[in-house]
């Protein structure tokens, strides 16, 4: 039954313009971040780190868009009603919706390949790292989708949805920073900042973006979005209840 949410979620996508202005829209601003604002050309390596680096900022704002219609949707129009009527479990229409958004997520990144062609014109770079960093890339993605699905189901509004993910993803993302540990420090144990920079989606993707797909980096985004998924089954569970 997720393979059939799965279809008529991806499907839904592409019968309106959204994914198609998703998808334009993260190339522009893919390629501004890469060329102007990260300098490819200027720097001289022959690596897509300018691409990668700007990864968790454009997800705070994008993912959150294709995925505050998840279920805000639904319960506004009223087919949450149709769509709990039918032989699928909460279970199965949360993943398949999830899936659903993850793979247009998917079809994005693979549509940037034209730059990774760009640094292998221009140079000799390691194409390894640049795999790892598109797997991290995708899996934090993930993450953020969970998020935004759970801020979904919370709301018939999609633009209550839409803030308050991009409040909460926004949390995880600087969560890690200079800024946020600075504040800390001087008078917060080190096992406190080590806690607070382990929920940083940046400190994660760091080392992904580089290469390095650690085991412990892969499952916290895993966890991170199963749990937030779960959050949102919860939500789903209880307005039926309602």
């Amino acid at each position: 039954m997720i393979g059939i949410v799965f279809k008529r979620e991806f499907a839904s996508f592409f019968a309106t313009p959204v994914a198609y202005v998703f998808i334009t829209i993260f190339l522009i601003l893919s390629g501004i971040f890469t060329f102007f604002i990260g300098g490819l050309y200027e720097r001289g390596q022959a690596d897509l780190l300018p691409f990668f680096n700007f990864h968790p900022w454009l997800y705070l704002f994008l993912v959150p868009a294709i995925a505050m219609r998840s279920w805000s949707e639904e319960r506004k129009n009223g087919s949450i009603e149709l769509l709990m009527t039918l032989p699928i479990t909460s279970f199965e229409a949360m993943m398949g919706k999830f899936f659903a958004a993850w793979a247009v997520l998917a079809l994005s990144l693979m549509l940037t390949f034209p730059l990774w062609l760009t640094v292998n014109y221009l140079g000799n770079p390691d194409n390894g790292i640049i795999l790892a960093a598109y797997v991290g890339s995708w899996l934090m993605s993930g993450a953020f989708l969970a998020i935004g699905m759970c801020m979904s189901a919370l709301t018939k509004n999609q633009v209550i949805a839409f803030i308050l993910a991009i409040v909460v993803c926004f949390l995880f993302v600087v969560s890690g920073s200079n800024i946020v540990l600075d504040a800390f420090k001087g008078w917060a144990p080190s096992v406190v900042l080590d806690t607070i920079a382990s929920f940083s989606f940046l400190t994660h993707f760091e080392s992904m973006s580089k290469g390095v797909i650690a085991l412990n980096n892969v499952v916290y985004f895993l966890i991170v979005a199963s749990l937030w998924l779960y959050g949102g089954l919860l939500i789903i569970e209880q307005k039926k209840a309602d």
